[in-house]
């Protein structure tokens, strides 16, 4: 399971593609989510998670997509010490091998009814399904594992099955802070949710 079936695989195979490799995308925003209402902010690590994701296959490379968070002009003290943990922590998912950090902006949007500032990212979707894309056409991959719930991510995903590319979702529970777009379910070839068991596996303080 989880190779192209019959004719297809035997045509990929013939001209060389790389049918077992896979290709990780993570919508670092959502996975946060997930972490949050799901398994109470189980702190991972990061490298299982994508061995977990990668299924027994071949990574290519993972990609994490987020945004460090905003700052006002100028940055109150608070805002300041969010800034230099998140940019801590993306410097060390930079060090695991074959990882990579792709940041878009954060703007704000406005106030929401109660008040509060309403944040919006900016090209994190666009770069995530320009990376997708030009890897399926390339033929560097015959596999992507992408992480997200959000519909935006549907184009993409049937860019990358029109070139063969057999594509996973990785998501969240039902429950509404966290399911996933129906839409983008179905547009993957196969899901995967993201477990109390599976996060029990890749936790940082868990030993094998």
């Amino acid at each position: 399971m989880g190779q192209p079936d019959g004719l297809a695989h035997s045509f990929f195979v013939a001209k060389g593609w790389p049918v077992s490799v896979t290709a990780v995308f993570v919508d670092g925003a959502y996975l946060e989510k997930v972490l949050l209402y799901d398994h109470d902010k189980a702190p991972i690590d990061f490298g299982r998670l994508v061995a977990a994701m990668v299924e027994g296959g071949e990574l290519l490379r993972a990609y994490y997509y987020h945004c460090l968070p905003y700052q006002s002009n100028p940055p109150t003290n608070e805002e300041r010490a969010r800034y230099a943990a998140r940019h801590r922590f993306f410097t060390a998912l930079r060090h695991i091998p074959r990882f990579e950090v792709r940041l878009g902006k954060l703007v704000r949007r406005g106030m929401d009814r109660d008040g509060k500032p309403v944040f919006q990212q900016k090209r994190v979707d666009l770069m995530l399904g320009v990376d997708m894309a030009l890897l399926a056409g390339k033929h560097r991959i015959g596999k992507v594992a992408l992480l997200s719930g959000d519909s935006d991510f549907t184009p993409a995903v049937e860019a990358v099955k029109n070139e063969g590319v057999l594509t996973t979702l990785w998501h969240g529970s039902l429950t509404r802070e966290v399911r996933p777009s129906s839409e983008l379910r179905q547009a993957c070839d196969e899901r995967r949710e993201l477990t109390a068991e599976l996060i029990q596996s890749v936790l940082r303080h868990s030993s094998r």
